[in-house]
């Protein structure tokens, strides 16, 4: 692997910003978002466990049904592709089992050699559900996804804007999620910017580094 240069990186990162608002005649080409879907499915997890689903909106019905439930923000509706990000709660032995068949499977093992493993996982669950943070635990993950989209969004020149503004229920009962046993968390549009949205050329305001970083 060839890595990226490192003005590369940080070009993307400080291109990067929370689009507020998109071309709604600008689509990501296929390949180009073929390539997020694959950083979404790479996204890493704890133990490996992928507690999520990634809902992908491109239907513009769809988007538009979405739009009062997102507090009306036009980013839903304009975007080329939304992504909704939503957790699988209760996680349970019966999605343990699917995590080490399909272990097995690409790693060419037998499941009964990764029985350790499975009952060190299996064991986690069950510690986390009796102190009662499960679903916590496996929504923080979903953010890590939704980190690396975005990154990977930016190092392809594809805009993007995190949402945390919208109402969850109105969302899965739209979605078709209600009842399952996957919530939405979070939302993420991707696209390309406006050529009038202000916030383009707005100077990226962060804390000074050694406001931050702490180096021990």
């Amino acid at each position: 692997m060839n890595p990226m240069s490192t003005d590369s990186l940080l070009q993307a990162l400080h291109w990067r910003y929370a689009t507020k608002k998109f071309d709604p005649a600008r689509k990501i080409p296929a390949a180009t978002w073929q390539t997020l879907e694959s950083a979404l499915v790479l996204s890493p997890s704890s133990v490996g466990l992928q507690p999520w689903k990634f809902l992908i909106i491109t239907d513009p019905a769809m988007k538009a049904r979405l739009v009062p439930a997102a507090w009306n923000q036009s980013q839903v509706a304009d975007c080329s592709h939304f992504v909704v990000f939503a957790v699988r709660q209760n996680l349970g032995a019966d999605h343990v089992d699917r995590h080490i068949a399909r272990m097995a499977e690409v790693r060419g093992v037998t499941a009964e050699s990764l029985d350790r493993f499975r009952q060190m996982i299996t064991g986690n669950l069950e510690k986390a559900r009796a102190e009662q943070r499960l679903d916590t635990w496996q929504t923080h993950q979903v953010y890590i996804a939704l980190g690396q989209f975005m990154a990977s969004a930016a190092v392809l020149g594809v805009d993007t804007c995190p949402m945390e503004g919208f109402e969850p229920e109105k969302f899965d009962a739209i979605l078709g999620l209600k009842g399952t046993d996957c919530a939405s968390v979070v939302a993420c549009a991707a696209g390309y910017r406006a050529a009038d949205d202000k916030y383009a050329t707005a100077k990226k305001v962060r804390f000074k580094p050694d406001d931050v970083i702490v180096r021990i």
